[in-house]
C-alpha cells in the first residue's frame, strides 16, 4: 500500500527508509499542527476515490490532519495510518499502536483499517487521543447521565465503542474513579482550560462538548 507520509515536526529525522516499506510513497515535511494552508494542497494533489495518509508526529499532528479530512469531507474516503512519536502517545495506548518507529511505520504503510469513533468538540476542533479538564467544579452529561456534579480532580475523554469514554477522578488524597460511556458529554462549569491532545485550549471556558462524529477514523491499527 503507498500513500502519502506527513512528517509533522521533526518526526522525519526519526522515520527509518520509507522505501524499504513501500516504493509508491511521497515523503512531505510539515510544521507541527499543520493547518489548511499546509494540508489540503497536498490532499488536493491526489484526485483518486479512496487515498491513504499516514501521519508521522504526536497526536496534536494526527488531530491537525484528521480536522483536514473533516473539513474537505474526506474522512470516507482516506485511509490514515500513525506513526507516533511520542512513547506516551494516548492514540497508540488507545489502539494498541506500536511507539517504535520501524515497527509503527510499518504497520501504518502495510496494516489493514480498522474504523476507530472520531471525536469532536464545540469550538470546531477533534480529539484522537486524550481529552483532559482538571482540576474542574461544575455539571457534566454523559448522554443523559449525571457523570459530575461539584467537583473532581479531573476528567478525561476519550474514544470508546459507544463513541467516548468519560473518567472522572475524585479525592484529594484517595483517588475514587467513576467511568461513563456514551455518544457526548456535555459540561458547565467555572471557567477553566480544556485539554485536547495535549494542547491547551486558546481561552478559559465555562462550557465544554466532546461528542462523536458520524463518521469514524479509518484508522490503520491491529485487528
Amino acid at each position: 500500500m503507498g500513500g502519502l507520509v506527513l512528517a509533522c515536526g521533526d518526526a522525519a529525522e526519526s522515520l527509518p527508509d520509507i522505501t524499504s516499506v513501500a516504493s509508491d510513497v511521497t515523503l512531505e515535511e510539515l510544521p507541527p499542527r499543520p493547518g489548511k494552508r499546509e494540508v489540503d494542497p497536498l490532499l488536493a494533489r491526489d484526485e483518486s476515490t479512496e487515498r491513504t495518509v499516514v501521519v508521522a508526529g504526536t497526536d496534536a499532528d494526527l488531530a491537525a490532519v484528521a480536522l483536514r479530512l473533516l473539513r474537505k469531507d474526506l474522512l470516507a474516503s482516506t485511509v490514515v495510518g500513525f506513526v507516533p512519536t511520542d512513547p506516551r502517545s494516548g492514540v497508540a495506548a488507545l489502539w494498541s499502536l506500536p511507539t517504535e518507529p520501524a515497527a509503527a511505520q510499518r504497520l501504518a504503510l502495510t496494516g489493514a483499517e480498522n474504523p476507530v469513533p472520531l471525536i469532536r468538540d464545540d469550538v470546531g476542533g477533534v480529539l484522537v487521543g486524550r481529552g483532559v479538564i482538571a482540576p474542574v467544579r461544575g455539571i457534566g452529561y454523559c448522554d443523559d447521565t449525571v457523570a459530575l456534579r461539584g467537583e473532581a480532580r479531573s476528567l478525561e475523554v476519550h474514544a470508546g465503542p459507544a463513541g467516548l469514554v468519560v473518567t472522572v477522578t475524585r479525592g484529594r488524597f484517595r483517588r475514587r474513579r467513576t467511568t461513563y460511556e456514551g455518544r457526548a458529554f456535555q459540561l458547565g462549569c467555572d471557567p477553566v482550560t480544556p485539554v485536547s491532545d495535549g494542547v491547551p485550549y486558546a481561552r478559559p471556558m465555562e462550557r465544554w462538548t466532546w461528542y462523536r462524529h458520524t463518521q469514524d477514523l479509518r484508522l490503520v491499527r491491529p485487528a
